[in-house]
């Protein structure tokens, strides 16, 4: 699509001309000999760039400037002056203007000038655009709650959404804590503000006080530079501790400061920093149980526990459980390029009485690799009954398959390597042996970081 240029001149020569220039580059363009013959055209027109002479009769530029109606994403204003009046233009860059040319207009230059203006209004739509789109998919109203247990989760989470209290999410493992997490951040005051999430599981102890707090230089040995931590980021925004239970007693101490005084202070620091973060939580552990044999602080608790969201398991929630089956055969159709409409009745009688132990990250996982292997355009039990039952129809590469507990993750990329070998590293030929899509192959080599080659 192309970029479409305002111009707006008193002149109409100059207008013409800057016309002719613009179109012969291939951008669209539209004319006004006035501010206020612009704002009216702005009323209809979506300008990516508005170029405005800055000395005009009536309403000059800096008015214009002034005077746009407020938008999403406003066009990037280039004003055009000449030498006398160059500190206005300074002063109107200073005001939200993108840039200015002074006359007499190199051709070359104004070019240069408008493209990087198109450029920037392009970020800044896409930005928009992503933005939005970042709403609508953390949004609560995009959350799957056909059951009563989860709508009665999403009517809490309406309530507490917008509120600054500390939030507990609790439930098993795989049942959604951080997607409810991110859309309690994405629907609350603080969605444009960062959202960060620590998984206090993965951290060893001794960093873990780097990690959230950060380290001055010097503070111990490797500590070579300042580091700010994940705490003083998110300053404004969202921070979720997942695997609260795992925090050592020592970093439940100070975390408990943070909250009270609200300020952190760095590792080998002798100020403490001013913070507003909101910290949510989440566990699958009985954390009641570890305040009686004293594993977790109960003050920290209390402070954390404020409002607590107990998320069911899939089990407990049939009635999400075809929808589910749904929105996940839509994206990673649409996310691998592939066709993949159908769910054969077999299959999906399979897949609706299944108790699904890793709840809904296992769903998630069985529909992708489902859908990534499969070239017919709709599943069938040839496609589920292997990953429910912890068998592969690639189980001719030798892969010894566990009954439970079975890690997706681990199981494709020893597919992926066992395949790449016996092809010697031959991309194309692997694939076909594990019967993938090409394209869907080399997307699941980069993921778990593979060396291939062409044929």
């Amino acid at each position: 699509m192309k970029s479409l240029v305002l111009i707006v001149d008193d002149e109409r020569l100059q207008r013409e001309i800057m016309q002719t220039i613009l179109e012969a580059a291939g951008y669209e363009t539209a004319l006004a000999a006035s501010g206020r013959e612009a704002l009216e055209q702005l009323q209809t027109l979506d300008p990516d760039v508005i170029l405005t002479d800055l000395s005009m009769p009536g309403m000059d530029g800096l008015e214009l400037l002034a005077s746009l109606p407020e938008k999403p994403v406003p066009p990037a204003v280039l004003l055009i002056t000449a030498h006398g009046t160059i500190a206005s233009a300074v002063e109107a860059v200073k005001q939200g203007a993108f840039d200015y040319l002074t006359k007499p207009l190199d051709k070359e230059r104004f070019l240069l000038a408008v493209r990087k203006a198109c450029q920037h209004s392009a970020i800044r739509r896409e930005n928009q655009r992503l933005r939005k789109e970042l709403f609508g998919r953390f949004s609560l109203e995009g959350i799957i709650a056909h059951s009563p247990a989860m709508q009665q989760v999403i009517i809490l989470l309406k309530k507490v959404a917008g509120a600054a209290t500390t939030v507990m999410l609790r439930g098993e493992s795989g049942t959604g804590k951080e997607l409810v997490a991110r859309a309690i951040h994405y629907n609350s005051p603080r969605k444009t503000k960062p959202f960060t999430a620590l998984n206090c599981a993965a951290i060893p102890e001794n960093l873990f006080e780097s990690e959230l707090f950060g380290h001055e230089p010097g503070a111990f040995t490797g500590a070579n530079g300042r580091h700010q931590g994940l705490i003083e980021i998110t300053n404004g925004g969202t921070l979720l501790l997942d695997e609260i239970g795992d925090m050592p007693l020592g970093m439940q101490a100070k975390l408990l400061r943070v909250l009270q005084d609200g300020e952190v202070r760095r590792v080998g620091a002798r100020e403490a920093i001013k913070v507003d973060v909101r910290i949510l939580s989440a566990t699958n552990k009985d954390l009641e149980k570890a305040l009686e044999t004293g594993a977790f602080r109960e003050d920290l608790y209390y402070r954390l526990n404020v409002v607590f969201v107990d998320l069911p398991p899939l089990r407990q929630r049939p009635e999400d459980l075809r929808p589910l089956i749904e929105h996940f055969l839509q994206r990673f159709s649409t996310q691998f390029d592939k066709q993949v409409r159908e769910v054969r009745p077999e299959a999906l009688k399979s897949l609706l009485s299944y108790p699904w132990p890793g709840n809904v990250r296992q769903l998630q996982s069985v529909i992708e690799r489902a859908v990534l292997f499969n070239d017919s355009g709709a599943l069938c039990l040839a496609d589920i009954g292997p990953l429910l039952q912890g068998t592969t129809p690639a189980g001719g590469l030798g892969i010894d398959l566990p009954k439970d507990g079975l890690d997706f993750e681990a199981l494709e990329k020893e597919l992926i390597q066992k395949a790449l070998a016996r092809s010697r590293g031959v991309a194309t030929r692997a694939a076909k042996l594990l019967r993938m899509n090409y394209k869907a192959f080399l997307y699941r080599m980069e993921k778990f970081d593979l060396k291939g080659h062409e044929e």
